[in-house]
Protein backbone atom coordinates (compact mmCIF):
# COMPACT_ATOMS: atom_id res chain seq x y z
CA UNK A 1 0.00 0.00 0.00
CA UNK A 2 1.55 3.45 -0.61
CA UNK A 3 2.17 5.19 2.04
CA UNK A 4 -0.06 8.40 3.43
CA UNK A 5 0.93 12.10 2.47
CA UNK A 6 1.91 13.23 5.64
CA UNK A 7 4.80 10.42 5.32
CA UNK A 8 6.19 11.33 1.92
CA UNK A 9 9.45 13.36 1.82
CA UNK A 10 12.09 10.88 1.86
CA UNK A 11 13.97 9.44 -0.36
CA UNK A 12 12.74 7.43 -3.12
CA UNK A 13 8.95 6.60 -4.18
CA UNK A 14 6.38 5.89 -1.56
CA UNK A 15 5.26 2.72 -3.44
CA UNK A 16 6.20 0.53 -7.00
CA UNK A 17 3.49 1.78 -8.97
CA UNK A 18 4.57 5.58 -7.94
CA UNK A 19 7.98 5.12 -8.92
CA UNK A 20 6.76 3.66 -12.25
CA UNK A 21 5.34 7.47 -12.33
CA UNK A 22 8.99 9.11 -11.81
CA UNK A 23 10.88 11.01 -14.43
CA UNK A 24 12.83 9.82 -16.93
CA UNK A 25 16.17 8.51 -16.25
CA UNK A 26 18.95 11.09 -17.59
CA UNK A 27 22.17 9.41 -15.75
CA UNK A 28 23.52 6.38 -15.06
CA UNK A 29 26.37 5.70 -12.27
CA UNK A 30 28.53 3.23 -13.44
CA UNK A 31 31.20 1.02 -11.73
CA UNK A 32 34.43 0.16 -13.77
CA UNK A 33 37.38 -1.74 -12.47
CA UNK A 34 40.55 -0.99 -14.63
CA UNK A 35 41.06 -3.20 -17.37
CA UNK A 36 44.98 -2.86 -16.78
CA UNK A 37 46.52 -1.49 -13.79
CA UNK A 38 45.20 1.70 -13.17
CA UNK A 39 42.75 2.31 -10.79
CA UNK A 40 39.34 1.98 -11.06
CA UNK A 41 36.91 4.46 -11.40
CA UNK A 42 32.79 5.11 -11.30
CA UNK A 43 31.51 7.27 -13.74
CA UNK A 44 28.85 9.28 -14.09
CA UNK A 45 26.77 8.64 -17.81
CA UNK A 46 24.70 10.94 -19.65
CA UNK A 47 21.87 9.07 -20.92
CA UNK A 48 19.15 11.81 -21.81
CA UNK A 49 19.07 11.58 -25.58
CA UNK A 50 18.02 15.58 -25.64
CA UNK A 51 21.46 16.49 -24.42
CA UNK A 52 24.52 17.63 -25.94
CA UNK A 53 26.23 14.87 -24.18
CA UNK A 54 24.26 11.91 -24.68
CA UNK A 55 26.27 8.60 -24.20
CA UNK A 56 28.96 10.42 -22.38
CA UNK A 57 31.02 10.78 -19.52
CA UNK A 58 30.31 13.84 -17.52
CA UNK A 59 32.41 13.09 -14.55
CA UNK A 60 34.12 10.79 -12.64
CA UNK A 61 36.00 9.13 -9.93
CA UNK A 62 39.21 7.93 -10.19
CA UNK A 63 39.59 6.25 -6.78
CA UNK A 64 42.88 6.10 -5.14
CA UNK A 65 44.06 2.22 -5.03
CA UNK A 66 44.87 0.05 -7.67
CA UNK A 67 43.33 -3.61 -8.33
CA UNK A 68 40.20 -3.04 -6.03
CA UNK A 69 37.47 -4.74 -8.52
CA UNK A 70 34.82 -1.91 -8.10
CA UNK A 71 31.62 -3.83 -8.31
CA UNK A 72 28.67 -3.44 -6.99
CA UNK A 73 26.83 -0.76 -5.03
CA UNK A 74 24.34 0.49 -3.14
CA UNK A 75 23.02 3.59 -1.40
CA UNK A 76 23.22 5.08 1.98
CA UNK A 77 19.26 5.76 1.34
CA UNK A 78 16.02 4.45 -0.67
CA UNK A 79 13.00 4.39 -0.49
CA UNK A 80 12.91 2.11 2.28
CA UNK A 81 13.26 5.72 4.38
CA UNK A 82 11.13 6.57 2.26
CA UNK A 83 8.95 7.88 5.11
CA UNK A 84 11.55 9.86 6.93
CA UNK A 85 12.03 13.66 5.41
CA UNK A 86 15.52 13.99 6.78
CA UNK A 87 16.64 11.03 5.08
CA UNK A 88 18.61 11.96 1.46
CA UNK A 89 19.89 9.52 -1.51
CA UNK A 90 23.36 11.07 -1.36
CA UNK A 91 26.01 8.53 -1.07
CA UNK A 92 26.99 5.55 -3.29
CA UNK A 93 28.12 2.46 -0.95
CA UNK A 94 30.90 0.71 -3.34
CA UNK A 95 32.39 -2.43 -1.86
CA UNK A 96 35.67 -3.86 -3.73
CA UNK A 97 36.27 -7.41 -4.06
CA UNK A 98 39.22 -7.40 -4.62
CA UNK A 99 40.79 -5.07 -1.53
CA UNK A 100 38.08 -5.49 0.88
CA UNK A 101 37.91 -1.94 0.52
CA UNK A 102 34.92 0.08 1.02
CA UNK A 103 34.24 3.65 -0.64
CA UNK A 104 31.58 5.98 -0.45
CA UNK A 105 31.01 8.44 -3.00
CA UNK A 106 28.81 11.66 -2.77
CA UNK A 107 26.86 12.19 -5.53
CA UNK A 108 24.15 14.79 -4.89
CA UNK A 109 25.58 16.69 -7.42
CA UNK A 110 25.89 14.40 -10.45
CA UNK A 111 27.87 16.22 -12.34
CA UNK A 112 30.55 16.71 -9.65
CA UNK A 113 30.70 13.31 -7.71
CA UNK A 114 33.84 13.13 -5.42
CA UNK A 115 35.17 10.56 -2.75
CA UNK A 116 33.88 11.43 0.34
CA UNK A 117 35.48 8.13 2.63
CA UNK A 118 37.17 5.32 2.32
CA UNK A 119 36.59 2.03 4.73
CA UNK A 120 40.19 0.61 4.88
CA UNK A 121 40.36 -3.52 4.72
CA UNK A 122 42.03 -3.48 8.35
CA UNK A 123 38.54 -2.55 9.60
CA UNK A 124 36.68 -5.76 8.04
CA UNK A 125 39.30 -7.75 8.63
CA UNK A 126 38.87 -7.09 12.52
CA UNK A 127 35.49 -8.36 11.92
CA UNK A 128 37.30 -11.49 10.39
CA UNK A 129 35.31 -10.36 7.30
CA UNK A 130 36.48 -10.23 3.39
CA UNK A 131 35.14 -10.15 -0.38
CA UNK A 132 32.65 -7.47 0.48
CA UNK A 133 29.23 -7.84 -2.60
CA UNK A 134 26.20 -6.58 -2.18
CA UNK A 135 24.96 -3.23 -0.30
CA UNK A 136 21.45 -2.59 1.14
CA UNK A 137 20.03 0.49 3.13
CA UNK A 138 18.31 -0.55 5.76
CA UNK A 139 15.02 1.86 7.21
CA UNK A 140 16.60 1.97 10.12
CA UNK A 141 19.44 4.15 9.31
CA UNK A 142 22.52 1.44 8.55
CA UNK A 143 23.77 -0.07 5.57
CA UNK A 144 24.28 -3.67 5.42
CA UNK A 145 27.02 -5.27 2.97
CA UNK A 146 27.28 -9.12 2.08
CA UNK A 147 30.31 -10.32 2.65
CA UNK A 148 31.73 -13.51 1.20
CA UNK A 149 34.92 -14.71 3.08
CA UNK A 150 36.72 -14.39 6.66
CA UNK A 151 40.11 -12.29 6.38
CA UNK A 152 41.51 -14.96 5.31
CA UNK A 153 39.62 -14.98 2.14
CA UNK A 154 38.34 -18.80 3.16
CA UNK A 155 34.49 -19.20 2.46
CA UNK A 156 32.19 -17.64 5.09
CA UNK A 157 28.35 -16.03 4.41
CA UNK A 158 28.28 -13.10 6.80
CA UNK A 159 26.83 -9.42 6.98
CA UNK A 160 28.24 -6.30 7.22
CA UNK A 161 26.29 -3.19 9.03
CA UNK A 162 27.54 0.75 8.85
CA UNK A 163 26.57 3.60 10.45
CA UNK A 164 24.40 5.40 7.71
CA UNK A 165 25.85 8.81 8.65
CA UNK A 166 29.09 8.12 9.23
CA UNK A 167 29.60 5.37 7.03
CA UNK A 168 32.03 3.28 9.89
CA UNK A 169 31.66 0.07 10.39
CA UNK A 170 28.97 -0.82 13.32
CA UNK A 171 29.39 -4.85 13.58
CA UNK A 172 27.79 -7.90 11.69
CA UNK A 173 24.42 -8.36 10.98
CA UNK A 174 23.23 -12.03 12.41
CA UNK A 175 21.82 -12.09 15.56
CA UNK A 176 23.22 -15.07 17.24
CA UNK A 177 26.51 -14.54 15.43
CA UNK A 178 26.30 -17.68 13.34
CA UNK A 179 27.65 -17.47 9.49
CA UNK A 180 26.46 -19.43 6.41
CA UNK A 181 28.94 -21.60 4.61
CA UNK A 182 29.14 -19.04 1.54
CA UNK A 183 27.49 -16.03 0.64
CA UNK A 184 26.73 -13.46 -2.54
CA UNK A 185 23.85 -11.44 -3.04
CA UNK A 186 20.70 -10.63 -0.24
CA UNK A 187 17.20 -8.97 -0.69
CA UNK A 188 14.59 -8.72 2.31
CA UNK A 189 11.05 -8.09 2.31
CA UNK A 190 10.17 -6.75 5.82
CA UNK A 191 6.53 -6.82 5.16
CA UNK A 192 6.33 -10.48 4.66
CA UNK A 193 9.47 -10.64 7.92
CA UNK A 194 11.90 -12.27 5.36
CA UNK A 195 15.47 -11.99 3.67
CA UNK A 196 17.04 -14.85 1.24
CA UNK A 197 20.62 -14.71 0.29
CA UNK A 198 22.08 -16.72 -2.37
CA UNK A 199 26.20 -18.49 -2.55
CA UNK A 200 28.89 -17.78 -4.95
CA UNK A 201 31.70 -19.17 -3.85
CA UNK A 202 35.17 -19.14 -2.28
CA UNK A 203 36.78 -16.24 -2.51
CA UNK A 204 40.64 -17.22 -2.85
CA UNK A 205 39.32 -19.61 -5.74
CA UNK A 206 37.17 -16.80 -7.42
CA UNK A 207 40.00 -14.74 -7.76
CA UNK A 208 42.11 -16.97 -9.62
CA UNK A 209 39.37 -17.26 -11.76
CA UNK A 210 36.72 -20.44 -12.82
CA UNK A 211 38.02 -23.82 -12.67
CA UNK A 212 34.78 -26.00 -13.20
CA UNK A 213 36.54 -28.79 -11.00
CA UNK A 214 36.26 -26.47 -7.93
CA UNK A 215 32.12 -27.03 -7.86
CA UNK A 216 32.55 -30.93 -6.94
CA UNK A 217 34.99 -29.83 -4.59
CA UNK A 218 32.67 -27.93 -2.83
CA UNK A 219 34.65 -24.66 -3.62
CA UNK A 220 31.00 -23.54 -4.93
CA UNK A 221 27.50 -22.74 -3.38
CA UNK A 222 24.23 -24.52 -4.81
CA UNK A 223 21.96 -23.14 -1.74
CA UNK A 224 19.88 -20.28 -0.80
CA UNK A 225 18.93 -19.29 3.00
CA UNK A 226 16.12 -18.22 4.97
CA UNK A 227 16.70 -15.37 7.65
CA UNK A 228 13.95 -13.94 9.81
CA UNK A 229 14.10 -10.13 9.23
CA UNK A 230 13.22 -8.77 12.98
CA UNK A 231 15.08 -11.07 14.74
CA UNK A 232 18.66 -11.47 12.48
CA UNK A 233 18.23 -15.33 12.78
CA UNK A 234 19.07 -17.97 9.94
CA UNK A 235 15.60 -20.06 10.00
CA UNK A 236 16.64 -22.41 6.36
CA UNK A 237 18.84 -23.59 4.10
CA UNK A 238 17.35 -24.57 0.95
CA UNK A 239 19.85 -26.99 -0.93
CA UNK A 240 19.35 -26.42 -4.77
CA UNK A 241 19.04 -29.42 -6.66
CA UNK A 242 22.05 -30.12 -8.82
CA UNK A 243 23.31 -29.62 -11.14
CA UNK A 244 20.83 -27.21 -11.91
CA UNK A 245 21.07 -25.19 -8.47
CA UNK A 246 24.82 -24.21 -9.33
CA UNK A 247 26.01 -21.02 -8.21
CA UNK A 248 23.24 -19.00 -7.35
CA UNK A 249 23.78 -15.46 -7.62
CA UNK A 250 21.23 -12.80 -7.81
CA UNK A 251 17.45 -12.76 -6.12
CA UNK A 252 15.04 -10.61 -6.76
CA UNK A 253 11.32 -10.12 -4.91
CA UNK A 254 8.73 -9.52 -6.67
CA UNK A 255 8.51 -5.25 -5.83
CA UNK A 256 5.08 -5.73 -4.62
CA UNK A 257 5.87 -5.32 -1.02
CA UNK A 258 3.50 -8.26 0.32
CA UNK A 259 4.66 -10.57 -2.44
CA UNK A 260 5.81 -14.10 -1.37
CA UNK A 261 7.20 -14.81 -4.87
CA UNK A 262 11.43 -14.59 -5.18
CA UNK A 263 13.42 -15.20 -7.82
CA UNK A 264 16.95 -16.66 -8.23
CA UNK A 265 19.26 -17.28 -11.13
CA UNK A 266 21.45 -19.86 -11.29
CA UNK A 267 24.29 -19.34 -12.68
CA UNK A 268 26.41 -22.83 -13.52
CA UNK A 269 22.78 -24.28 -13.37
CA UNK A 270 21.68 -21.71 -16.34
CA UNK A 271 18.35 -22.03 -14.32
CA UNK A 272 15.65 -19.84 -12.22
CA UNK A 273 13.92 -21.04 -9.42
CA UNK A 274 10.85 -19.39 -7.78
CA UNK A 275 11.51 -19.42 -3.83
CA UNK A 276 7.55 -19.54 -1.96
CA UNK A 277 5.83 -20.34 1.09
CA UNK A 278 5.67 -24.28 0.93
CA UNK A 279 1.99 -25.11 -0.10
CA UNK A 280 1.89 -28.04 2.91
CA UNK A 281 3.69 -25.99 5.34
CA UNK A 282 3.75 -22.10 4.77
CA UNK A 283 5.84 -21.68 7.46
CA UNK A 284 8.89 -22.69 5.76
CA UNK A 285 10.32 -21.61 2.26
CA UNK A 286 10.98 -24.43 -0.77
CA UNK A 287 12.15 -23.67 -3.87
CA UNK A 288 10.72 -24.83 -7.54
CA UNK A 289 12.86 -24.69 -10.82
CA UNK A 290 10.85 -22.76 -13.08
CA UNK A 291 12.95 -22.11 -16.27
CA UNK A 292 15.88 -23.74 -17.78
CA UNK A 293 18.61 -22.74 -19.75
CA UNK A 294 19.95 -26.00 -21.89
CA UNK A 295 23.48 -26.09 -22.44
CA UNK A 296 25.39 -26.14 -26.32
CA UNK A 297 27.48 -29.10 -27.54
CA UNK A 298 29.87 -27.00 -28.72
CA UNK A 299 33.83 -27.35 -29.83
CA UNK A 300 36.68 -25.47 -29.31
CA UNK A 301 35.53 -23.93 -26.82
CA UNK A 302 36.93 -24.91 -22.42
CA UNK A 303 34.35 -27.49 -22.08
CA UNK A 304 32.13 -29.75 -24.56
CA UNK A 305 29.49 -27.89 -22.62
CA UNK A 306 28.81 -25.02 -22.72
CA UNK A 307 26.21 -22.88 -20.29
CA UNK A 308 23.94 -20.15 -20.84
CA UNK A 309 25.74 -18.93 -16.96
CA UNK A 310 22.88 -16.48 -15.92
CA UNK A 311 24.74 -13.74 -14.49
CA UNK A 312 21.97 -11.11 -13.88
CA UNK A 313 18.05 -10.97 -13.06
CA UNK A 314 16.09 -7.95 -13.18
CA UNK A 315 12.27 -7.87 -12.63
CA UNK A 316 10.42 -4.81 -13.96
CA UNK A 317 9.11 -2.60 -11.68
CA UNK A 318 5.41 -3.63 -12.57
CA UNK A 319 6.30 -6.90 -11.90
CA UNK A 320 5.22 -8.14 -15.05
CA UNK A 321 8.36 -9.00 -16.98
CA UNK A 322 12.05 -11.09 -15.47
CA UNK A 323 15.13 -10.17 -17.00
CA UNK A 324 17.79 -12.61 -17.46
CA UNK A 325 21.54 -11.87 -19.04
CA UNK A 326 23.29 -15.26 -20.14
CA UNK A 327 26.72 -13.74 -20.32
CA UNK A 328 28.07 -17.36 -22.09
CA UNK A 329 25.46 -17.91 -24.67
CA UNK A 330 25.00 -13.97 -25.31
CA UNK A 331 21.40 -13.39 -25.25
CA UNK A 332 19.43 -11.33 -22.87
CA UNK A 333 15.70 -13.39 -22.11
CA UNK A 334 12.75 -11.72 -21.02
CA UNK A 335 9.97 -13.92 -18.83
CA UNK A 336 6.33 -12.95 -18.53
CA UNK A 337 5.91 -13.15 -14.66
CA UNK A 338 2.49 -12.20 -14.50
CA UNK A 339 2.19 -16.21 -13.27
CA UNK A 340 5.04 -16.37 -11.01
CA UNK A 341 4.32 -20.24 -11.22
CA UNK A 342 4.81 -20.86 -14.49
CA UNK A 343 7.47 -17.85 -16.15
CA UNK A 344 7.08 -18.16 -20.24
CA UNK A 345 10.00 -16.76 -22.67
CA UNK A 346 8.42 -13.17 -23.81
CA UNK A 347 11.31 -12.09 -25.93
CA UNK A 348 15.12 -12.51 -26.54
CA UNK A 349 18.10 -10.39 -27.98
CA UNK A 350 21.75 -10.87 -28.66
CA UNK A 351 24.62 -8.98 -27.44
CA UNK A 352 27.57 -10.59 -28.24
CA UNK A 353 28.59 -14.07 -26.38
CA UNK A 354 30.86 -16.78 -27.19
CA UNK A 355 28.32 -18.72 -30.11
CA UNK A 356 27.89 -15.87 -32.76
CA UNK A 357 29.18 -16.17 -35.99
CA UNK A 358 32.52 -14.34 -35.53
CA UNK A 359 33.55 -16.66 -32.96
CA UNK A 360 35.96 -19.43 -33.62
CA UNK A 361 33.14 -21.96 -31.10
CA UNK A 362 31.32 -24.13 -33.43
CA UNK A 363 27.73 -25.26 -31.94
CA UNK A 364 27.17 -28.74 -32.47
CA UNK A 365 23.18 -28.69 -32.82
CA UNK A 366 21.96 -29.70 -36.25
CA UNK A 367 18.86 -27.37 -35.82
CA UNK A 368 21.00 -24.01 -34.10
CA UNK A 369 20.36 -21.08 -36.13
CA UNK A 370 23.26 -18.91 -36.82
CA UNK A 371 23.58 -15.75 -34.44
CA UNK A 372 25.36 -12.86 -36.26
CA UNK A 373 28.01 -10.81 -34.32
CA UNK A 374 26.75 -7.58 -33.15
CA UNK A 375 28.01 -3.98 -34.12
CA UNK A 376 26.75 -0.98 -32.70
CA UNK A 377 27.84 2.17 -34.12
CA UNK A 378 30.87 0.17 -36.16
CA UNK A 379 32.24 -1.28 -32.79
CA UNK A 380 31.77 -5.00 -32.28
CA UNK A 381 30.46 -6.08 -28.69
CA UNK A 382 32.77 -8.16 -27.54
CA UNK A 383 31.62 -10.54 -23.92
CA UNK A 384 28.16 -11.02 -23.38
CA UNK A 385 25.09 -8.92 -21.49
CA UNK A 386 26.13 -8.82 -17.84
CA UNK A 387 24.70 -6.25 -15.20
CA UNK A 388 21.04 -5.34 -16.21
CA UNK A 389 19.50 -2.14 -15.30
CA UNK A 390 15.86 -1.26 -16.39
CA UNK A 391 14.08 2.11 -16.36
CA UNK A 392 11.30 2.78 -14.10
CA UNK A 393 8.37 3.10 -16.55
CA UNK A 394 10.25 -0.36 -18.66
CA UNK A 395 10.69 0.92 -21.37
CA UNK A 396 14.74 1.10 -21.61
CA UNK A 397 17.07 -1.90 -20.46
CA UNK A 398 20.81 -0.92 -20.25
CA UNK A 399 23.22 -3.75 -20.44
CA UNK A 400 26.76 -3.90 -19.31
CA UNK A 401 29.38 -6.38 -20.59
CA UNK A 402 31.78 -7.59 -17.88
CA UNK A 403 31.45 -9.85 -15.18
CA UNK A 404 35.19 -10.11 -13.23
CA UNK A 405 38.08 -8.67 -14.38
CA UNK A 406 40.01 -12.20 -14.04
CA UNK A 407 37.08 -14.40 -15.51
CA UNK A 408 36.59 -11.51 -18.21
CA UNK A 409 40.31 -12.61 -19.03
CA UNK A 410 39.43 -16.10 -19.28
CA UNK A 411 36.28 -16.21 -21.43
CA UNK A 412 36.29 -12.62 -23.24
CA UNK A 413 40.05 -11.78 -23.44
CA UNK A 414 39.16 -9.50 -25.74
CA UNK A 415 36.62 -7.57 -23.73
CA UNK A 416 39.38 -6.92 -21.73
CA UNK A 417 41.99 -5.58 -24.00
CA UNK A 418 39.54 -3.40 -25.99
CA UNK A 419 37.56 -2.41 -22.96
CA UNK A 420 33.75 -3.18 -22.12
CA UNK A 421 30.34 -1.28 -23.56
CA UNK A 422 27.23 -0.30 -22.17
CA UNK A 423 24.29 -0.66 -24.53
CA UNK A 424 20.50 0.12 -24.63
CA UNK A 425 17.54 -1.85 -25.11
CA UNK A 426 14.06 -0.53 -26.62
CA UNK A 427 11.36 -2.56 -24.67
CA UNK A 428 7.21 -2.01 -26.09
CA UNK A 429 5.75 -1.04 -23.26
CA UNK A 430 2.29 -2.86 -24.78
CA UNK A 431 3.60 -6.13 -25.85
CA UNK A 432 7.49 -6.51 -23.75
CA UNK A 433 9.28 -6.82 -27.33
CA UNK A 434 12.77 -5.60 -27.16
CA UNK A 435 14.93 -4.17 -30.24
CA UNK A 436 18.89 -3.41 -29.85
CA UNK A 437 19.12 0.58 -29.65
CA UNK A 438 21.72 1.06 -32.83
CA UNK A 439 21.81 4.38 -31.47
CA UNK A 440 23.49 4.03 -28.39
CA UNK A 441 27.00 2.86 -27.56
CA UNK A 442 29.41 3.42 -24.44
CA UNK A 443 32.79 2.43 -25.62
CA UNK A 444 34.57 1.83 -22.52
CA UNK A 445 37.39 0.99 -24.38
CA UNK A 446 37.95 4.87 -25.35
CA UNK A 447 37.48 6.49 -21.79
CA UNK A 448 40.74 8.23 -21.10
CA UNK A 449 42.90 6.25 -18.46
CA UNK A 450 41.21 3.26 -19.73
CA UNK A 451 40.05 0.74 -20.85
CA UNK A 452 37.59 -0.14 -18.28
CA UNK A 453 35.71 -2.89 -17.56
CA UNK A 454 32.33 -1.36 -16.66
CA UNK A 455 29.82 -3.35 -14.78
CA UNK A 456 26.74 -2.28 -12.43
CA UNK A 457 24.46 0.92 -12.88
CA UNK A 458 22.54 2.93 -11.02
CA UNK A 459 19.98 5.80 -11.17
CA UNK A 460 20.16 8.37 -8.74
CA UNK A 461 16.97 8.46 -7.82
CA UNK A 462 15.98 4.90 -7.29
CA UNK A 463 15.70 1.55 -10.04
CA UNK A 464 14.99 -1.85 -10.01
CA UNK A 465 17.59 -3.26 -8.24
CA UNK A 466 18.19 -1.31 -5.05
CA UNK A 467 14.65 -0.46 -3.82
CA UNK A 468 12.86 -1.94 -1.10
CA UNK A 469 9.51 -1.08 0.04
CA UNK A 470 8.70 -0.95 3.57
Amino acid sequence: MPCPLKCHGGPGYASPADAIKGPREEVLFVTAPHARDGPDAIFTVNVNPESETFCQIISRVDVPNIGDEVHHTGWNACSSCHDKPTEKRSHLIVPCLNSDRIYVINVENEREIYLQHTIEPSKLHALNLSFPHTSHCLADGNIMISTLGEADGSPSGNFLLLDGKTFEPKGTWPADGKVVPFNYDFWYQPRRNIMISTEWGSPNHIKKGFNPAHVPEGLYGNSVHIFEWDTKKHLQTIDLPMPRGALPLEVRFLHEPTSEHAFVGCALGSAIFRIHPDEKNPKVQTASLVATIPSKKVENWALPDMPALITDILISMDDRFLYVSCWLHGDIRQYDISDPKNPKLNSQVFIGGSIHSETTVKVLEEDHDEIPALYVKGRQIEGGPQMLQLSLDGKRLYVSTSLYKKWDDQFYPENVRSGATMLQIDVDPITGHMVINKNFLIDFGKVPGGPYLAHEMRYPGGDCTSDIWI
